[in-house]
């Protein structure tokens, strides 16, 4: 029996409409005529998903007793039995209630596929097993119902049914999705606009990635060579020479102006492991190519036109950049190049950019690869050419080619000897002049296959070569030695200058410095060490890689700063050439140092002036804004003790009540100015203990009229770690800021719900909001937001409030209200890290 076809809505998130989709493909099929039938779909009571339910054939679910309830489940025996060709099943990653025939509905639906019954069913992108991490970071909610990803990407048909974060949000608030009573809590949590946006990409790029994997596959089992151009892919061929920031720039440029467009830089080194391309530029590259939203990628090839090509055809590439040849004019002798090469053999399909840039035409230079050496290929090689090589060359002279002379073999036996020094280096040269010098005198100089030499001329013409051979061994020696020095000194020249950089720009952390140490010498571990007196212990200042060195002796290498200061390196011994190097990079870690306490010591100099500056205020709010409330209580005390006006009752109740309302503000005032003072000072010193929300959020209600708020604290929120004064103080000051704003027939909803390892107290208002660029602003010390009187405080409410909060660890932000207002996130951690068993909403996100 053939296996059945699986067809999967996918979807960002609960409510965009994937279970309606699915119910709209099974009336497109109905009317087709296709066997079609339901065999679960969950509506959650939604209207119009309820009326696509009318006029489909429903399977009978099984009923399960569980714990004492009773349970609904998808009956698969009763669908097997019915034996239809299409079968409806919502919600994929569903786990069944015990007692089912299966522990997962994905499992109920492989059932049924092997039975030949093709399945449509829905699932949203949390619920994919491999992406549980990355959406718990950031909703904090973990799902506990998933389905492998292996089971989606069988899937023959998955249709993305997409919809924008504030469509969604839309939608949630007109009561489509979820309850009323339900709706502001569902917003606030799981529904936030970022989490929704961070859901949508994740669901869009896991399509993506699985469409390109289709068209793979096909390309793959249809042969197909071409590249076929769906979206622009550009490969960048880089040398690792200066160019290659130009190019990885223009090709990003050339990936913007399509959509999708994607950069791939391609660095190809040889086989044999020798290069001109410097590490770290090439490092430089991969950081520049990764900051544009590119990869990079290393391939091995000896013929780079061609691996090249294959690398592009490989990927589906469409376009190829490279940048203008380096070479000077006659090294075009040796052949077209890369870039000609790549652009001849391309073929109609794959276009290639020539760009040009500052390093075309000069050459390439030399190898500046730290402590270049030659490879063992070469030295071989040397060796081959300087023992063997004379030995075939007398096997040519003497059978192929009898009577040259003496002088052309002479000439020709130079050349083998040069050839060997450029190889190996002086002793295969060595070895070749006095192989050359014994094979000349035995088959080439009369009288032959002896080593008598009759004639005087010929006895001068040997010691001639020899001593030709080895000065031209010496030379090429000396230049290859000198060309390795040159490298070495302008890799130290470039470490130098990178040092020197970041000194001037002040760009490198102590930690970033250290491992570039440890990066740059291949050492296990870096540290810097350091102590106040010659007999008091090491201490580590700063340290990266396992194992630091805790004292210079026990390092392998140590590179003293001054007195009371090191460099200490564990891994290997360095040899003395790296020290000179290693000193420079101690005497950058020490300004690094440096440079750090006197960032601190800044820092808190501009504490000091920040507090200079609330002191400032301070006096400015005593001599004005206390004043005020003195003001009125000292007008009605002098009123009441006048004996010029007799009052009434009324009167004086209305004087009483004026004096109390004074000095009710006059404390809060002074209590607001206490609390910032203290802030300022760092003497806020919290007792953090396990407490009940709702045993402290009713006590922060007291001074705000009863009928202005809205209290939603559930029972079941699990216990926060916390200072209760503290955090009584700061949701009094937030409530009542929100009192102040929200308008006297529109309540203020204070709400709070368990997100992950913290619990969020939220204060709603529906009052004029704030825009995004002042959100920050309304939490400093004295600030007002728009045209609030002054009469109406020193404007250190919400300060006090984010201060507090801070102090016991948590987090006070605002955030835009859905419909208008402005609405507080007080967030707190939860009493020892104690999750809750289940989140107060979405608890459930399949929809």
């Amino acid at each position: 029996m053939a296996r059945g076809k699986l067809r999967i809505y996918l979807g960002s998130a609960p409510g965009v409409g994937k279970t309606y989709a699915m119910l709209s493909e099974a009336h497109r099929r109905i009317e087709r005529g296709a066997d079609c039938v339901v065999g679960f779909a969950e509506h959650h009571h939604r209207p119009r998903t309820e009326v696509m339910l009318h006029g489909l054939e429903q399977v009978p679910q099984k009923e399960l007793d569980y714990r004492g309830g009773t349970f609904t489940e998808m009956d698969v025996d009763a669908i097997l039995a019915r034996a239809p060709r299409v079968v409806l099943v919502d919600e994929l990653a569903h786990s069944n209630v015990p007692g089912s025939r299966n522990a997962k509905r994905w499992q109920d639906v492989e059932a049924l596929l092997a039975a030949g019954i093709d399945v449509i069913t829905t699932v949203n992108i949390q619920h994919l097993e491999s992406l549980g991490d990355v959406v718990e970071s950031i909703t904090g909610v973990r799902q506990r119902e998933t389905v492998p990803d292996e089971v989606v990407r069988r899937a023959d048909q998955i249709e993305l049914v997409d919809m924008s974060p504030q469509a969604l949000r839309r939608r949630m608030a007109h009561g489509n999705i979820y309850k009323p009573d339900k709706v502001d809590a569902a917003l606030s949590n799981y529904f936030r606009p970022g989490n929704l946006t961070a859901l949508r990409e994740l669901a869009l790029l896991w399509v993506a990635d699985r469409v390109d994997a289709y068209l793979t596959e096909y390309r793959s089992e249809h042969r197909v060579s071409t590249i076929w151009g769906s979206r622009e892919r550009i490969v960048v061929g880089l040398t690792g020479g200066p160019e290659g920031r130009t190019l990885i720039r223009r090709a990003a440029r050339l990936a913007e102006k399509g959509a999708g467009g994607e950069v791939l830089a391609v660095y190809i080194s040889r086989s044999d492991g020798l290069t001109s391309a410097s590490p770290k530029e090439l490092a430089h590259q991969r950081i520049l190519v990764e900051d544009l939203g590119g990869t990079f990628h290393q391939v091995v090839g000896d013929d780079i036109p061609v691996a090249l090509l294959d690398f592009a055809r490989g990927v589906n590439a469409t376009q190829i950049v490279l940048g203008v040849s380096r070479r000077r004019s006659w090294q075009y002798i040796l052949g077209p190049g890369v870039g000609a090469t790549v652009a001849r053999d391309s073929g109609p399909d794959l276009d290639v950019h020539l760009i040009t840039h500052g390093e075309a035409g000069k050459g390439r230079g030399l190898p500046i690869a730290r402590g270049a050496r030659l490879g063992r290929t070469r030295l071989i090689g040397g060796w081959l050419t300087g023992v063997l090589g004379p030995v075939l060359l007398t096997l040519l002279l003497t059978v192929a080619t009898p009577d040259v002379g003496l002088a052309n073999d002479m000439l020709l036996f130079l050349a083998l000897t040069v050839a060997a020094a450029l190889l190996g280096g002086l002793l295969p040269a060595l070895s070749s002049a006095a192989v050359g010098s014994l094979l000349l005198n035995w088959y080439f100089t009369p009288p032959v296959h002896t080593l008598t030499i009759a004639d005087s001329q010929n006895i001068v013409a040997i010691v001639i070569f020899v001593g030709v051979a080895l000065s031209v061994a010496s030379v090429v020696d000396l230049a290859a030695r000198r060309t390795h020095q040159a490298a070495r000194l302008r890799a130290e020249s470039e470490i130098l200058s990178y040092l020197a950089g970041s000194v001037l720009r002040g760009e490198t952390s102590l930690e970033a410095l250290l491992e570039r140490v440890r990066e740059t010498f291949g050492m296990e571990s870096v540290a810097l060490l350091e102590r106040t007196g010659e007999t008091d212990p090491w201490t580590c200042a700063g340290s990266v890689g396992p194992r630091p060195a805790s004292n210079p002796d026990d390092a392998d290498v140590d590179v003293p700063v001054h007195d009371d200061m090191a460099l200490s390196l564990r891994g290997r011994v360095l040899p003395a050439a790296d020290r000179r190097v290693l000193a420079a990079f101690a005497a950058q870690a020490a300004v690094v140092l440096d440079r750090q306490r006197l960032r601190r010591e800044a820092d808190r100099a501009k504490e000091l002036a920040e507090g200079n500056r609330i002191r400032t205020a301070l006096l400015a709010a005593v001599s004005h804004d206390l004043r005020t409330p003195l003001a009125g209580i000292k007008a009605a005390v002098s009123s009441l003790r006048s004996d010029d006006v007799e009052w009434s009752e009324d009167d004086q109740a209305e004087l009483l009540q004026a004096i109390e309302e004074g000095a009710d503000r006059l404390d809060l005032l002074v209590g607001n100015l206490l609390d910032m003072s203290r802030l300022q000072t760092g003497t806020v010193t919290p007792i953090l203990r396990e407490t009940d929300l709702d045993e402290v959020v009713p006590m922060a209600l007291v001074g705000v009229p009863e009928d202005s708020v809205e209290l939603d604290i559930p029972e079941t929120l699990p216990m926060v770690q916390v200072d209760r004064g503290l955090l009584e103080r700061a949701v009094a000051n937030v409530v009542e800021n929100a009192v102040k704003y929200s308008p006297p027939e529109q309540k203020v909803l204070v709400s709070a719900s368990a997100i992950a390892d913290r619990v969020e107290v939220r204060v709603v208002d529906r009052g004029p909001g704030v825009p995004d660029e002042a959100k920050d602003r309304i939490f400093e010390p004295f600030q007002r937001y728009g045209d609030s009187p002054r009469g109406a405080g020193v404007g250190l409410g919400l300060a006090v409030a984010r201060g507090f909060t801070e102090a016991i660890g948590g987090v006070l932000h605002a955030e835009d209200t859905p419909g208008g207002g402005l609405t507080m996130v007080l967030a707190v951690r939860i009493a020892d890290e104690r999750l809750p068993d289940r989140p107060d909403l979405p608890a459930v996100t399949t929809s």
